[in-house]
């Protein structure tokens, strides 16, 4: 005989609910380009979902879980959206560095031709 798989505890339900305001966290601080404690704060979201996923979830908390998901992934995409555009702004003014660097190379050059 099998036993059912526990309900959602409680320390499950705060983790989740951590991990979303964890999520929202992150999201205003990649709007604050604070990328570092993004990534920090990265490392403890993980961490609180593979605690909260270590029990499983019985098929009637399974609606409650997928609501919180859905919350949870729609904050991660803004997240990356973020992120994506970030990274795309940092190639773009590396870009434009190597063009000046190369510039100011070039105009030192033809200096000394004279």
């Amino acid at each position: 005989m099998q036993t059912p798989p526990p309900n959602l505890t409680v320390p499950q339900t705060r983790l989740l609910a951590t991990v979303i305001n964890t999520t929202r966290t992150m999201l205003e601080l990649a709007g604050q380009e604070q990328w570092d404690a993004v990534a920090d704060l990265e490392k403890l979201r993980r961490e609180d979902l593979v605690r909260c996923f270590e029990i499983p979830v019985s098929g009637e908390q399974g609606e409650l879980l997928a609501e919180a998901l859905a919350v949870l992934l729609h904050l991660n995409e803004e997240l990356m959206s973020k992120l994506s555009l970030a990274r795309d702004e940092l190639a773009l003014e590396r870009k434009q560095e190597s063009r000046q660097i190369n510039a100011a190379g070039e105009y030192e050059r033809m200096s000394r031709l004279r």
